[in-house]
């Protein structure tokens, strides 16, 4: 589907200026990779010391919304990399007064695809709602990115997508309005089924008729076997650094934002999605009782996201 191709080597991208709005670790790491590219970056947190980190990369600070716009100069190009929710309108509704229909607005979080309909609607400038996966490795591999919104807007942007991304072939357009996020809430959804697949077969690993090491059995599939995958791979984290029977990893697989979406979304389609429902079911259930599986989930959700890993 990709419909854009690598610059020849003799060919410089072009520069570009961008403003960047939340500086958590998704942000710190969009403002790193657009400056190693050799674009221009301006960027604004509420934290002063996230600030002062995107400025150690490279990027110019800004003292607030109204700085970070009148840096940027006539056309504003920003990416929000803020927490989904009301902290996206309300940095929507500081931004307003100074956007008009050639400026360009990223949302980069993990919003509803219809609330991105509603704020493409709503926005004065064109409006980009961009999936993103990849979690903290993207420092170094660059993220998985897909885009819903103009045509105009996702080519003008292509530059500073490029460089966020593994590269040319890490992003594309997915469609219009809401289809970048309506595209990532089902990756998670798949992302749940996946976890899930891995923590029953190593459960019956841990709990079945042979003293296994677990950690050679993930390195062993790892090369070669046909479930091979970096989700195994951080299986194999897990069991080197926590052991074969996860140590005090406890039993509780935080999140099901975007799991619960996918199942509500299938239900109004009529799709039947049995796979990601019992993950998503068996997500919950981990807040009331034990089983290794969860708890296998639980630690691969901070080798992707580096998200907390509760414990016993």
């Amino acid at each position: 589907m990709t419909n854009h191709n690598p610059l020849p080597p003799s060919r410089e991208p072009p520069s570009m200026r961008i403003g960047v709005i939340g500086l958590g670790r998704m942000g710190q790491i969009v403002v790193e990779r657009v400056v190693d590219a050799g674009h221009d970056v301006v960027a604004f947190d509420l934290n002063e010391r996230a600030v002062e980190t995107a400025a150690d990369a490279g990027a110019e600070p800004a003292t607030s919304v109204e700085d970070l716009v009148e840096k940027l100069g006539d056309e504003k190009r920003i990416w929000l990399m803020v927490p989904a929710g009301d902290a996206v309108d309300a940095t929507l509704a500081d931004l307003d007064p100074y956007l008009d229909d050639d400026d360009v607005v990223v949302d980069g979080g993990n919003s509803h695809f219809e609330r991105s309909v509603e704020r493409a609607k709503a926005c004065r400038a064109a409006y980009l709602d961009c999936g993103t996966s990849g979690g903290p490795a993207g420092a170094k591999l660059g993220f998985s990115l897909m885009v819903g919104g103009p045509q105009w807007a996702y080519d003008e942007l292509t530059p500073v997508f490029d460089a966020v991304a593994t590269g040319p072939d890490g992003h594309d357009r997915m469609g219009p309005s809401g289809s970048g996020h309506y595209v990532k809430m089902v990756h998670n959804g798949v992302e749940y089924a996946l976890m899930q697949a891995y923590g029953e077969g190593f459960e019956l690993l841990a709990d079945g008729r042979y003293d296994l090491d677990l950690e050679a059995v993930s390195r062993t599939w790892n090369n070669g076997a046909v479930i091979r995958s970096w989700l195994l791979e951080l299986c194999e984290e897990a069991f080197t650094e926590e052991g074969s029977n996860l140590g005090d990893v406890a039993d509780h697989v935080a999140g099901g934002s975007t799991g619960t979406w996918t199942v509500q979304e299938s239900l109004e389609q009529e799709v039947p999605v049995p796979l990601i429902y019992q993950a998503l079911a068996e997500r919950f259930d981990s807040r009331n009782e034990g089983r290794f599986s969860r708890r296998l989930a639980n630690r691969l959700r901070y080798g992707f996201g580096r998200h907390e890993v509760a414990r016993e």
